[in-house]
């Protein structure tokens, strides 16, 4: 058996080392240190933002995010349906309760015209529950969280357009898309505040790790308090406000500061990954790729993403999937929505059925930085024999 072909396992430059080692030397191996101002101010840099507190995960940064928007236990956030279940977890976590919005199918990300419909049924009271068809009593949303799935750019100028009309702030769930902009800006940087990921799959990781970045100091100023069990500025042990235990520490984000230095190459790396499938796949009628919609939008393709018509291709997405995984190599459907999980299954939703028609046909391919020629052999035959039907 071949060893197995990851969807996007972790690619380590060797650049890592130094920090790592700096970091034991130095005896700085408890949470903060040199390590993680470095890594924050690189970050900085990169984004083009202002402010950045390094913490445990992207789930940390989006929970700290939704807290320092005062989201209470009643309140409702906006949140985009096709995504990862940490984009909505963390409103669950403050007993608040997601509205959840289609995607258009340009960017496949959150549809600004189901968006403004969802704020102003919020604000008109007529809020519905999905499950027992019961009017909920709503009000303002406090937050909007678009995703830039798979990396590629949401329609931010018709969201923020939307967001600042309604004076509701967006939270920008960019977890996949670091390397991705939108008009030569950062995804992460339209909003008021920004989350980012390194988990071990994402186009850079630090292990496990995540950050928030905004251009509001005080925000991160509050965020690293908070991050850091919210201890009072006293010589004892004071804390007024509930805090938590959300900051980096100084070994991982040595490692933050070595994958920072490939992080142009690995863009480009995936991004070459992308267009080796799309050549591949040119000839095949009723397989469509997740695309840039137009030259405003630049996407890191963290994961080449396609949809497979069975009427047209004459094969599922599951048939293709089985057969690579018959070959170990890993691939998967897209994320399943959030309005279609069992634990939100009462929230309200706002959609036309883009993102249900995703889920059914589409499939991620293994996009991992660091595929050889070999692999793209293995993966390519193993494609090839599902389509011809060999």
């Amino acid at each position: 058996m071949f060893d197995k072909i990851w969807l996007s396992p972790p690619h380590m430059s060797g650049k890592e080392l130094k920090y790592i080692n700096d970091a034991y030397e130095t005896n700085w191996i408890a949470p903060l240190g040199p390590n993680v101002d470095n890594f924050e101010n690189d970050i900085q840099n990169y984004s083009g933002s202002n402010h950045c507190a390094a913490l445990s995960s992207g789930t940390a940064a989006l929970h700290l995010a939704l807290v320092l928007s005062d989201v209470q236990p009643g309140d409702y956030v906006i949140c985009q349906s096709l995504t990862f279940s940490a984009s909505a977890n963390p409103i669950a976590y403050l007993g608040a309760t997601p509205i959840f919005i289609d995607s258009e199918i340009e960017s496949w990300n959150m549809s600004p015209e189901l968006l403004e419909r969802a704020i102003k049924d919020a604000l008109d009271g007529k809020l519905v529950s999905p499950q027992t068809g019961r009017r909920l009593t709503a009000g303002k949303p406090k937050a909007i969280i678009p995703v830039h799935m798979y990396g590629m750019p949401a329609n931010l100028d018709a969201l923020v357009e939307i967001a600042d009309r309604y004076d509701i702030p967006i939270i920008e769930d960019a977890a996949e898309s670091l390397g991705s902009t939108y008009k030569g800006k950062s995804t992460g940087v339209y909003g008021e505040m920004g989350i980012l990921s390194f988990n071990g799959n994402k186009i850079i990781t630090t292990s496990g790790g995540g950050a928030l970045i905004s251009e509001d100091k005080l925000i991160i100023e509050q965020a690293k308090n908070l991050a850091t069990q919210a201890r009072d500025d006293a010589p004892h042990y004071q804390h007024s406000r509930i805090g938590y235990n959300y900051r980096m520490s100084n070994i991982l984000a040595g490692i933050g500061r070595g994958q920072m230095e490939v992080l142009p190459q690995r863009v480009q790396e995936r991004r070459a990954i992308n267009q080796w499938y799309r050549s591949f796949l040119q000839d095949v009628d009723g397989i469509t790729f997740l695309s840039e919609p137009d030259s405003d939008y630049y996407s890191n393709f963290w994961l080449t993403a396609i949809t497979i018509d069975p009427t047209i291709v004459g094969i599922s997405r599951e048939d293709i999937r089985l057969c690579l995984s018959r070959d170990n190599i890993e691939s998967r459907p897209l994320w399943k929505p959030m309005h279609l999980q069992p634990i939100f299954n009462d929230a309200p939703y706002y959609g036309v059925g883009v993102s249900d028609r995703l889920f059914e046909l589409g499939l991620c391919l293994p996009s991992g930085s660091n595929l050889s020629e070999e692999d793209k052999d293995r993966i390519g035959q193993a494609l090839k024999r599902t389509i011809d039907g060999l």
